[in-house]
């Protein structure tokens, strides 16, 4: 399968906050690259936490260090006051943040595993 997904063509936002969320010690994180199957985004950006304040605190982080970068903050946030999967919509690119047990029970990366795929080490910066 050939595949869109490289280092070359990640978005540096994309970038900016994977590393928001690693500098909050959110865990596995990995870019799905969804724009060849999904019409309304190009990549899902998904990370963990193991505790709901951990998980709101690394949306919000994900949040500053897109703005730091350059970006805009996101045209919806969903999830923030539950905290268990929490979704912000950057337009070209959507971050998922999880708690640990809900991203096993929802299991996106099964729901999307015929994307390509790019993870990410702890801190936040790609691995080929």
């Amino acid at each position: 399968m050939t595949s869109r997904a490289s280092l070359d063509n990640l978005p540096q936002l994309l970038l900016a906050a994977a590393q928001g969320a690693a500098d909050l010690k959110a865990t596995d994180l990995v870019a799905l690259d969804v724009g060849d199957v999904l019409g309304i985004t190009d990549w899902f950006l998904v990370a963990s936490s193991s505790n709901t304040r951990q998980v709101r605190r690394v949306a919000e982080e994900v949040e500053v260090a897109v703005k730091g970068a350059g970006g805009d903050g996101p045209l919806r946030i969903e999830g923030m006051e539950d905290a268990r999967w929490i979704l912000l919509d950057f337009g070209m690119f959507v971050v998922h943040v999880f708690h640990d047990e809900t991203r096993s029970f929802y299991d996106i990366e099964r729901l999307w595993s015929d994307v390509p795929k790019i993870s990410f080490d702890a801190d936040g910066n790609p691995i080929s």
